[in-house]
């Protein structure tokens, strides 16, 4: 159902990436029973399979689906996962969601009064840099297998699962210094344990894995081309183009041109178009939808078990009168956690029932829309209905816990908008009638038809704020787009509890980047902290 039921390889790449740690990284087992880096890839299927890992990381946590061997230590396994970290990072800090759990880390990040100390910024540091680690040893090993492939395995073939593994790594580097700026930097030419990482310039990691994305993309699939939920050429310009938007933010220079540039690579492909209906892009069966879905993280319920994906996404914002079962396809029940603030339901949609705008898949009953006086009252704030573990013809998934619905890591309506914020910024190679265009066909897709179309007197980057709050929330972008709009921080806008504050507060430009924390600089007197920790 999925890409190759990324599990099963687990057990597998517990050998590859522990025994390739070694420095002698040539050494052959004497007993012929004995596998380890030196002999797995005399079979030509550990090719992919070690790929898939690479994938695997994405979703869940460690090597098995009994959760007794996380990638990173932690007391809840669903903490150890990237997904779960990556979505809390860029949702909870801000206006969109706010957690009831009262968890430590949970507290501080949407209070925005986090530390170096703070678990959850630990976790995603943490869980980043093991996912470039193992893109490294895949890279290290399967580069200096080139020259001897096993028989049946081509040299085109394995130069595009190595194309794929640099996209991999130039993401969760994209990550890095989205959130963290100045990080720790390594590539394959670096063994392990043999030094301590240099501290790379934020600026500098931009230029890297900008020149990553560039080289590799005559070695990936076309677009539409490879297997599902495998990167292709589509994700790498995808990539480009959310780089290049927020290239300001990371380098200083306005990289707008560049980003119209990517965006019209993806508008020119047969292969992307607008699914009709919003809601199905977000449920169990959407790995059918890969013309909208540009690149996902694949899920499935009887394979990618795990708290920490899209598992958590949903159990965490299903409670209340909510019907977990029917509604969401989980009967063992939500966790009553996430849920909107009502700054960002009154800030972003105008009408909150879902009768004009079809995006507003709140559910309501029971629910308060005034101001949240406290956050750990779940029934204080609309809740998110919008992914569901249930198919497009109302059929639970596979698994009455563990989801089939895929996460949308890159869709066609980030492109549009995009593009259309670009050229607002005074990009070259667009237009303002097709930036227009753009955007209504998002909208007519939202309200069904021309009613709710914007003009070309109304489309200000102001609107496209709250545009893409509209198309995109829930979905990991809140943050970075805050910040881009020098929103995030300071006092011009606020929400409930910024600042730790219930009616919001002011904040400091330092919470832009996320401290590196201290568990990593204690271990490396090459990195310096975040200026503000």
């Amino acid at each position: 159902m999925k890409f190759n039921k990324i599990l099963t390889i687990q057990a597998f790449m517990t050998v590859v990436f522990a025994c390739s740690c070694t420095k002698k990284l040539d050494t052959v087992p004497i007993d012929p029973l004995v596998t380890t880096s030196a002999t797995i890839f005399n079979n030509p299927v550990a090719y992919k399979e070690a790929l898939a890992k690479l994938y695997a990381s994405l979703a869940v946590s460690g090597q098995n689906i009994n959760f007794t061997e996380n990638d990173i230590q932690a007391s809840d396994q669903g903490t150890a996962c990237f997904l779960r970290e990556y979505w809390a990072a860029e949702e909870v800090t801000t206006d969109e969601c706010i957690n009831a759990w009262g968890d430590g880390g949970l507290v501080e990040y949407h209070g925005g009064i986090w530390s170096d100390a703070n678990l959850y910024v630990q976790l995603m540091y943490e869980r980043i840099f093991v996912n470039i680690a193992y893109c490294n040893e895949y890279i290290r090993d399967v580069t200096a297998r080139l020259g001897s492939l096993p028989a049946g395995l081509s040299v085109a073939a394995v130069n595009q699962y190595l194309a794929e593994a640099r996209f991999l790594r130039a993401y969760f580097y994209e990550c890095a210094m989205d959130m963290y700026g100045n990080v720790p930097f390594a590539t394959e030419n670096d063994l392990p344990g043999t030094f301590l990482p240099k501290q790379i310039a934020r600026a500098d990691l931009f230029k890297y894995i900008e020149s990553e994305l560039i080289a590799i993309q005559p070695l990936l699939a076309a677009p539409g081309a490879n297997e599902y939920a495998r990167i292709d050429q589509g994700a790498d310009w995808a990539l480009l183009s959310r780089m290049y938007l927020n290239a300001k933010v990371f380098t200083g220079t306005d990289r707008s041109t560049d980003c119209i540039t990517y965006c019209n690579k993806i508008l020119a492909s047969s292969n992307y178009s607008l699914l009709p209906s919003y809601q199905n892009l977000f449920l169990a069966d959407n790995n059918g939808y890969r013309n909208d879905i540009i690149l996902p993280i694949a899920e499935d319920g009887m394979n990618t078990e795990s708290y920490g994906d899209m598992t958590f996404v949903i159990h965490a914002a299903v409670g209340g009168s909510e019907d977990a079962t029917n509604l969401f396809g989980i009967a063992s029940g939500g966790w009553a956690g996430n849920r909107l603030t009502t700054t960002f339901v009154n800030r972003t949609f105008p009408d909150p029932s879902g009768n004009t705008d079809k995006r507003a898949i709140f559910y309501t009953s029971g629910q308060n829309l005034a101001d949240v006086a406290d956050p750990t009252i779940f029934s204080e704030g609309y809740l998110c209905a919008k992914f569901k573990n249930v198919t497009s013809t109302g059929a639970p998934g596979s698994n009455n816990t563990f989801v089939d619905t895929d996460y949308p890591l890159f869709r066609l309506s980030e492109i549009y908008l995009n593009y259309a914020e670009a050229v607002l910024r005074g990009g070259a190679g667009g237009s303002s009638a097709t930036a227009l265009t753009l955007v209504n066909k998002i909208r007519e897709r939202a309200y069904g038809g021309a009613s709710g179309d914007i003009t070309s007197g109304q489309l200000t980057l102001n609107f496209l704020l709250d545009e893409r709050g509209r198309e995109l929330y829930w979905e990991g972008f809140r943050r970075t787009d805050l910040i881009r709009f020098g929103l995030f921080t300071g006092g011009s806008y606020l929400w409930d509890w910024k600042g730790n504050v219930a009616g919001g507060a002011a904040t400091d430009e330092h919470l832009n980047l996320f401290p590196i924390p201290a568990s990593d600089r204690e271990l490396n007197p090459n990195l310096k902290q975040n200026p503000g920790y």
